[in-house]
């Protein structure tokens, strides 16, 4: 099928978040990329959630009550409100069925953009029970037959073709992640220090994220037992997945608290002006994940100039360079998080470097016109 003559193609973004419900890094992804490709195809964004004016919300089925169902149900009605488009393109398991569906209905090509990978994350379980196995065959029906997979990175293209062998890898695209240096850049501002109770005169390692197994905020906390004394712990950290979860972060900042200065914990998400203030005026940023098929959040960190202690797993290290960026660490391994973090603590003139390095790698390489100029060029190869 091809668009119109003379017309632009027209696409349907299909996620489950969109401004102004954005929790996670793919829907930051989702948003950026819709405003960079809006001015490249004829645009439509099908989000789920509440009604908004910037995209055709879709709600789930009231009477539904297991949380991946009601997932469904919402890719149901976006399937069938795609009608006459000439592409579609799904971000997450919450959006890959309606993809399917939207493909096999109308005969169009169906892209695939996966920010992580289903059976990578186990505990997924902890938080949808039986609903991760409808989730995960949701994940591989849609990327089996999808007419291209978009990876946002070489490590999640690799897992891609380990998790998935039956993909062709000529099907399998590596278009990563961007970030607006514009808008995330260095603020000189301290009100949003002074709102939250941090101490401007001490050097701080903040930590922003959902409270998820994948993000590692129980190993930062462990290792923040270690940490210097003088420097202060900011967690940005709210949505935890479980109550479960929740009461184990609860209990480990409770007893840091309790043997340390400098615990600051912010469970709300924070408006983005607040958020770029803070990484601003941090020393280091701390990315403790122990599975991150990219991290746009270390990108945001390194365009503020702010250098980052990460683990090395997933995409990670295409994006922090390790020794000029920020230093990189085993997943998973308090130790030697609490070290590396220790080292830029105690050389902040280090620290400050790889903060300018980071914000001129982030603007060179990691620009959302990039992004969508090779995602507007792979959706022509379809149509």
């Amino acid at each position: 099928m091809c668009p119109d003559e003379g017309g632009p193609m027209k696409v349907a973004l299909l996620t489950r978040e969109y401004p102004p419900e954005v929790y996670g890094g793919a829907g930051v992804h989702v948003e950026y990329l819709a405003r960079a490709l809006s001015g490249l195809v004829d645009l439509t964004v099908h989000c789920q959630g509440a009604p908004r004016d910037t995209a055709v919300a879709h709600q789930p089925w009231a009477a539904l009550k297991d949380t991946a169902l009601r997932v469904f149900s919402a890719d149901l009605a976006m399937a069938d409100a795609v009608a006459g488009t000439d592409l579609v393109h799904s971000h997450t398991w919450y959006a890959n069925l309606a993809g399917r569906l939207a493909s096999l209905l109308y005969g169009v090509p169906h892209v695939a953009t996966v920010h992580s990978l289903e059976p990578l994350r186990p505990w997924k379980a902890e938080q949808l029970g039986g609903g991760y196995a409808l989730s995960s065959w949701a994940e591989r029906e849609a990327l089996g037959s999808a007419a291209a997979v978009v990876a946002v990175s070489d490590g999640m293209r690799a897992d891609v073709l380990s998790v998935y062998p039956e993909i062709p890898p000529e099907r399998i695209r590596v278009i990563r992640n961007g970030i607006d240096t514009a808008e995330y850049s260095p603020d000189p501002e301290t009100w949003a220090l002074a709102k939250h109770g941090i101490d401007p005169a001490r050097p701080y390692i903040i930590f922003v994220g959902r409270i998820t197994r994948q993000k590692g905020v129980p190993v930062l906390l462990r290792a923040a037992a270690a940490l210097d004394p003088s420097a202060q712990l900011v967690l940005c950290a709210g949505a935890p997945d479980t109550a479960e979860l929740e009461a184990e972060v609860s209990a480990l900042v409770s007893e840091l608290a309790e043997a340390r200065s400098g615990v600051i914990w912010i469970p709300e998400m924070l408006p983005k002006p607040e958020v770029i203030q803070l990484l601003s005026h941090a020393l280091v940023f701390a990315c403790p994940s122990v599975y991150e098929p990219l991290g746009i959040v270390n990108l945001e960190a390194m365009a503020c100039e702010t250098a980052v202690v990460a683990s090395r797993v997933g995409g990670i290290p295409e994006v922090v360079s390790g020794g000029e960026t920020g230093l990189l660490v085993p997943p998973d391994d308090p130790a030697s998080l609490a070290d590396a973090l220790n080292m830029l603590v105690r050389d902040p003139e280090r620290a400050e470097q790889m903060g300018w390095a980071g914000r001129e790698r982030a603007v060179a390489e990691f620009s959302w016109q990039t992004v969508a100029a090779q995602t507007a060029a792979l959706y022509a190869e379809l149509v």
